[in-house]
């Protein structure tokens, strides 16, 4: 089982007895499941069973971590860099509402980070899925001005982000390290 239908990403292989068999959870909305019988056995195969969501488990760590970071005296004794980290992962792979939530305490960390408290550059697989955005929204001239919600969140995330590195003094690192080199190439050309 897997939640990517190539089977490379969260995924999980049992076999043999249901014993061996543990509960799990996939991000997203979508799970892929492969059976293969080595024919050792008459039995029919196995039986499982798919839950949408445990109810609360996401919302309520988004709500007491977004919590934690509105309190100014407590900011000071959070591990920024670990949960930075931590949501950057969660970011890159939930979709949908879960994603944007995300996005959103990315945004809080940024804003209330000191120096060196958090690796931008791991931003880089959100700064790609941005870019793939804004090139995808400049060929589509059937919606002008019209951003979905993700696009939006993403650009306020990577304008508040350049913002701080600007700050800091490391803006050309940033953009260097979110970049791939064959973009900057392309750039340059342009």
């Amino acid at each position: 089982m897997s939640s990517s239908s190539d089977f490379q990403q969260d995924r999980h292989s049992f076999s043999g007895s249901p014993q061996k068999w543990t509960d799990f959870e996939l991000p997203g909305d979508t799970l892929y499941y492969r059976f293969t019988s080595d024919m050792s056995n008459t039995e029919w195969g196995y039986k499982f069973t798919v839950t949408a969501g445990h109810l609360g488990r996401f919302q309520t760590g988004f709500e007491i971590l977004k919590q934690m970071l509105s309190e100014e005296r407590v900011i000071p004794h959070l591990p920024l860099a670990k949960i930075w980290e931590w949501q950057v992962g969660v970011a890159c792979r939930q979709t949908g509402h879960q994603r944007l939530k995300a996005i959103h305490l990315l945004l809080k960390i940024v804003q209330c980070s000191s120096q060196g408290d958090c690796d931008l550059t791991l931003l880089k697989p959100l700064w790609q899925l941005f870019t793939h955005m804004e090139n995808n929204s400049c060929h589509d001239s059937a919606k002008p001005g019209i951003l979905l919600p993700l696009h939006r969140a993403l650009a306020e995330l990577f304008f508040v982000t350049e913002n701080r590195v600007t700050e800091l003094g490391s803006l050309q690192e940033y953009l260097l390290a979110l970049n791939s080199e064959d973009h900057l190439h392309r750039c340059t050309a342009q």
